[in-house]
């Protein structure tokens, strides 16, 4: 695997904005990158204008400390007031700990497309799963500070931690 370069990675963070659907959220610890999550167009066709696909990403060695649930509760949290029907998002099998969040937050699993992701020189299977948009609070208070990716992004700081801690896949 080899490490996004920044400008690279520098189109997907151009999809992101600090309103409307499509947002991104990062969650650091001190200096330390340990997560983000957003949603993104799901297909660029007018018919699916309200469909949004959520991502959540946590770094290596964070699982089980409940970020990925604050990342998610903030970003659905941020969205609450767009015009979102539905919210698709896709994991990688086996992953039970993203199932497991998933499911927490109302996604029903839809389907399994065979060897559908490619990473670590390999075909994985994804999971696809759904829910209806309908913004309810997850989590209560907080350590980890999170902040939208535009923001930030003047400062240079996440882009450069993204590109060490997202590998390429």
């Amino acid at each position: 695997m080899e490490p996004y370069s920044v400008e690279r990675r520098a189109a997907w963070f151009d999809q992101f904005s600090e309103s409307g659907r499509y947002r991104l959220l990062v969650a650091d610890e001190g200096r330390v990158l340990v997560g983000y999550a957003g949603t993104t167009r799901f297909r660029p066709k007018a018919a699916y204008e309200t469909t949004v696909e959520a991502t959540v990403y946590c770094a290596p060695g964070t699982e089980g400390r409940g970020i990925g649930t604050r990342l998610y509760s903030a970003l659905f949290e941020a969205i609450a007031t767009e015009d979102i029907h539905r919210i698709l998002a896709g994991y990688v099998l086996p992953n039970p700990a993203s199932a497991a969040l998933h499911e927490r937050f109302g996604f029903k699993l839809v389907g399994v497309f065979s060897e559908n992701g490619r990473k670590l020189d390999r075909y994985w299977d994804v999971a696809w799963t759904e829910r209806p948009f309908i913004f309810r609070s997850y989590v209560g208070k907080s350590s980890l500070r999170l902040a939208s990716l535009p923001r930030q992004r003047k400062s240079g700081r996440p882009m450069a931690a993204l590109k060490h801690a997202v590998p390429d896949s």
